[in-house]
């Protein structure tokens, strides 16, 4: 089990050890106190899959009633009308119900050039302020996915991108308009 502190530790050590640096997953754990390295990689490796099962919809099911949210005035509203005979399921709610995989929304151009501009502004990393203050539409999380996504299509360069499909992944810093940076990273 991770403390909390070992998990603040970990992600301050992603930070300091980016992915082009050599025995990175060593460097990172010799950062969290009795923890092997193996330890650190199966621990990263099961919270992209939490992450990613949030992004997907997975855990819609884990928010605790407390929080009072609408799908629990829903839930409450179906239970209802199931006890009065009637019922309430539409097939997009039989579907999540079986545990169908529910698809995350494709981003858009504008979410991609605003992205973009935050990522000039607070850089590479800062997912979460990139997503309060440009990309408003979308969690950190999402954020931190699609940042992943674009550096991996960039990563593959242009020979690449003549046979591949378009991506909005295509559209770079340098697209931008020059009043809004246009510089690089």
């Amino acid at each position: 089990m991770w403390s909390r502190s070992e998990n603040i530790l970990l992600e301050r050590a992603i930070l300091m050890f980016p992915e082009e640096i050599q025995d990175r997953w060593q460097k990172i754990a010799s950062q969290i106190p009795g923890k092997s390295t193996v330890d650190v990689l199966e621990h990263y490796l099961k919270l992209i899959q939490d992450t990613d099962a949030i992004d997907f919809g997975f855990m819609d099911w884990y928010i605790p009633s407390v929080w009072g949210t609408k799908e629990d005035e829903e839930e409450e509203t179906r239970g209802e009308k199931e006890r009065e005979g009637g019922s309430s399921s539409t097939k997009e709610e039989e579907a999540n119900r079986l545990g169908e995989r529910k698809k995350g929304a494709s981003w858009i151009e504008e979410e991609h050039t605003l992205f973009l501009q935050g990522l000039l502004k607070f850089g590479k990393g800062d997912w979460k302020n990139i997503s309060r203050t440009y990309v408003t539409s979308r969690t950190p999380t999402q954020v931190a996915s699609h940042a992943q996504k674009y550096f991996a299509r960039q990563k593959q360069g242009n020979a690449e991108k003549r046979r591949k499909r378009s991506s909005i992944h295509d559209i770079t810093i340098g697209d931008l308009p020059s009043s809004q940076g246009g510089g690089t990273l």
